[in-house]
């Protein structure tokens, strides 16, 4: 298994080393097209292949998507045999506590266990990101940017690592936002209030300035998978990225905003968000399911672009799961959940099931040991960064297999007491939850599906559950051959 991938041009020619990828060479177009292929294979068993449009009507630069729409896939991105090597490298490095502040403080307190002096970024005099740059002379048509579905409010760029840095402490930091296009130089920039890319930004406005961004299209798997990793606020995600592909990112200035960006990117936009330059942003379809309306965001106004002589254009398209996404969001949530155990050590297990995109649901198995230990569980969640989101937090014990819905299913429909078990709490929610009565504040579910104590109101012995004998089920084992019974 290649470990460090310097670009995406290399994991392109892994991708199909492996089987992994499909070149298709017929011209497709951009708008709607795309979008249909894309999401019959990504419905496909395991997530289908990725695939590299060729030929795209409008443009010379060729669309990768799906690229990590399987678990395998996600595991090549991050240079790892599977997702459990993964999460124990992210675990490690995560759940480490008191961290200093400088390389060398870290270094020492982590020992040999990681080599971090591989890790932090590096500035180098030039790139293949500059080989060509359009100051000025540039069409964002010219880049075959998808229109998606047929009611989203245009084109928008899917997968941008968008690059800002705080006003105040100079922290970079880098999102990924969703880019509605106006006109050939400016999109709109869908950061959420509670993103770090709309802290900066609200930090601007109160000092009625501008914020210089860099948008980056397409770079290497880790540092993509870096831009959408729900980091703590203030660790660098390219440090992050240098730490998973055990070898630094180049960077290069900007050539005309004070940011640095990946030296191997495919694309760069250069240019400034301006916080009070607010406008109408979508209808957009989204992981959800359904269109997000259309609200007020910020303007990107683009100065400069950049790019390889021969770029790929990255993207990625959401809508009714699975879809590419969702596995990035299950790579997420094996890979962070041993950062969760350190903090809330009688989690067992968790799932963010499908059907709840991401923000939604999640399921907490747990290992009870004492009275309302599943509602503290779940306040726990809600105070936890992006978790605090989720509407619906389910918590079984840990006999129940999270990843098996029918099996929470009959602990949920069985072991609750509605007027007991059900809990509600009202805050912050996903700017994406159409639901809630107002944008960005809603109601929250608890639902406590644990086996229940005197102590939690149940006055009777909780009941046995159900299970064979192991002697009877070794002697069945051994009779099982012989009885012409087929599972």
């Amino acid at each position: 298994m290649k470990r460090n991938y310097k670009n995406l041009s290399e994991f392109i020619r892994t991708l199909e080393e492996t089987g992994e990828l499909v070149r298709v060479s017929q011209a497709v177009d951009a708008e709607l097209e795309i979008t249909e292929i894309a999401d019959r294979v990504s419905k496909m068993p395991g997530g289908g292949k990725a695939l590299l449009f060729e030929k795209v009507k409008g443009s010379r630069i060729p669309v990768l998507i799906n690229a990590f729409g399987s678990t395998r896939r996600m595991a090549m991105a991050l240079g790892m045999k599977d997702l459990e090597e993964a999460a124990r490298r992210i675990g490690g490095l995560l759940s480490v506590q008191g961290m200093p502040k400088d390389w060398k403080g870290k270094a020492g307190l982590l020992g040999g266990l990681f080599d971090l002096s591989k890790a932090p970024p590096r500035l180098v005099s030039r790139g293949p990101c500059q080989e060509v740059v359009l100051d000025g002379n540039f069409r964002l048509s010219d880049l075959p940017i998808l229109k998606c579905w047929p009611h989203d409010g245009g084109r928008f760029i899917t997968l941008p690592l968008v690059i800002t840095k705080d006003p105040e402490s100079g922290q970079r930091n880098v999102g990924v936002y969703r880019m509605h296009v106006y006109d050939d130089k400016t999109t709109g920039m869908h950061w959420q209030t509670q993103k770090d890319g709309a802290i900066h930004s609200e930090k601007t406005r109160r000092r009625s300035q501008r914020l210089e961004a860099a948008v980056v299209i397409g770079a290497d798997p880790a540092t993509v998978f870096s831009g959408v990793a729900p980091l703590p606020y203030g660790l660098d995600e390219l440090l992050f990225s240098g730490f998973l592909r055990g070898a630094p990112v180049e960077l290069v200035r900007c050539k005309t905003i004070d940011l640095e960006v990946p030296a191997e990117s495919e694309i760069v936009l250069e240019g400034f968000v301006d916080p009070a330059d607010l406008r109408p942003e979508g209808p957009f379809g989204d992981h959800t399911g359904v269109y997000t309306p259309v609200e007020l965001f910020p303007a990107f106004h683009v100065r400069c672009m950049t790019m390889r002589k021969d770029p790929v254009y990255l993207t990625t398209v959401v809508g009714k799961p699975p879809m590419e996404d969702y596995y990035m969001g299950k790579t997420i949530e094996r890979t962070f959940l041993p950062v969760l155990k350190k903090q809330l050590p009688e989690i067992v297990d968790m799932n963010f099931p499908m059907e709840g995109t991401f923000n939604n649901a999640v399921i907490i198995s747990i290992d009870k040991t004492y009275p309302y230990q599943a509602r503290k569980t779940a306040h726990a969640i809600w105070g936890l960064g992006q978790l605090s989101f989720t509407k619906v937090v389910v918590v079984v014990d840990k006999s129940v297999d999270v990843h098996d819905l029918s099996a929470v299913a009959l602990a949920v429909f069985n072991n609750i007491d509605p007027k007991r078990d059900l809990f509600f709490v009202e805050g912050p929610v996903d700017t994406l939850n159409h639901a809630a009565p107002v944008r960005d504040f809603g109601s929250k579910l608890g639902i406590d599906a644990t086996n229940k104590g005197k102590e939690e109101g149940y006055a009777r012995a909780w009941p046995e559950e159900i299970a064979m004998d192991d002697a009877t089920k070794k002697k069945v084992d051994a009779l099982w051959g012989e009885l012409g019974l087929r599972a």
